[in-house]
């Protein structure tokens, strides 16, 4: 895709869970000229190869400019996420910093000669639950606000990009997990780390994950892979897993014992929609996976990792 040996990336989030990753991986690679667009000035950062460049709160009014000069390749990773639904101001600041912040980027990107934007999305565009692989040629149906703003934003992109000229490529991933990972796996890991009796000894669900590490490979390969331009990804481990043998697989990672407790699924149900924990049993009980069949043929892709060696990565201080 370039001539030259070193391309010029400009990734936002960067001082975030996947973010920081990418931006280790990128500065590793040697090939990349990386910079990051911070919300603070001197943002705390263990990047030594990356240039840094204060952008202030992104939203629709965020200027740019000085942090695109120059860039060949855009990779959005911030975003707004895990705050709780249904308030008027949370659906606002989804709105301003999820949707209308990511398109005016976009536009500045376009206006200032980037080539490719990479867009983090979410498999919530897809939707929650699923009874067979969400495919890319499914309906979308999001479920959450979240995962709605994802799903704005991706179509706003798609005009955007196609008007201005600038290739755009999607990922939507499904939960990611890694050192520190936050939100549901984080929990996942505290509850294993009590060695507290759980009662998920008998989830026959099946739900796609992704390991840190595989996420980033896969951005890093959209970077400047021709069959990468206009593409939406669905990315996962290719290794579908219950909820009980993750956990499973997570104390054993851990060295801890798993106390799982053989509960039937349908009774762990029933209790949550008493004590009004529908949606944590959901992501529990229910079945969320993805086919990543087109990801694999299009970027001639495979996921580095096992679920075991990411999990292994999550407690151990050794990273690549």
């Amino acid at each position: 895709m370039y001539s030259d040996k070193n391309v010029n990336v400009l990734v936002t989030g960067s001082t975030g869970f996947v973010g920081s990753r990418l931006v280790n991986a990128l500065a590793a690679e040697g090939r990349y000229s990386v910079t990051t667009a911070t919300r603070l000035s001197n943002s705390v950062s263990s990047i030594e190869k990356a240039a840094q460049v204060q952008i202030g709160e992104i939203g629709p009014l965020t200027k740019w400019a000085k942090a695109l000069r120059g860039q060949d390749v855009l990779i959005h990773v911030a975003a707004v996420a895990h705050m709780p639904s249904g308030d008027d101001e949370i659906l606002a600041r989804y709105q301003s910093v999820n949707v209308e912040g990511t398109l005016n980027l976009a536009r500045q990107a376009a206006d200032a000669g980037v080539k490719r934007f990479i867009f983090l999305s979410s498999v919530g565009v897809n939707g929650n639950t699923s009874e067979v692989p969400y495919r890319l040629t499914d309906k979308v149906n999001p479920q959450e606000p979240y995962a709605e703003s994802k799903r704005h934003a991706e179509e706003g992109l798609k005009e955007v990009c196609s008007t201005e000229g600038m290739e755009l490529v999607i990922v939507r991933p499904p939960l990611v997990y890694g050192p520190n990972a936050p939100g549901n796996f984080g929990s996942l890991v505290r509850w294993v780390e009590k060695s507290l009796p759980l009662p998920l000894g008998a989830i026959h669900n099946k739900r796609s994950l992704v390991a840190l590490d595989n996420l980033v490979d896969l951005i890093v390969t959209c970077i400047d892979h021709p069959g990468a331009a206009n593409e939406t990804f669905l990315v996962s481990d290719g290794e579908d897993m219950s909820t009980t043998q993750l956990l499973r697989g997570v104390a054993e990672a851990m060295g801890k014992p798993s106390r799982l407790i053989p509960v039937p699924a349908g009774l762990l149900q029933f209790g949550a929609t008493l004590l009004g924990k529908k949606a944590v049993a959901q992501r529990l009980l229910g079945s969320l996976q993805v086919d990543i069949s087109h990801t694999r043929t299009c970027l001639n892709w495979t996921p580095p990792l096992t679920v075991k060696q990411g999990l292994q990565r999550c407690f151990s201080n050794q990273q690549d």
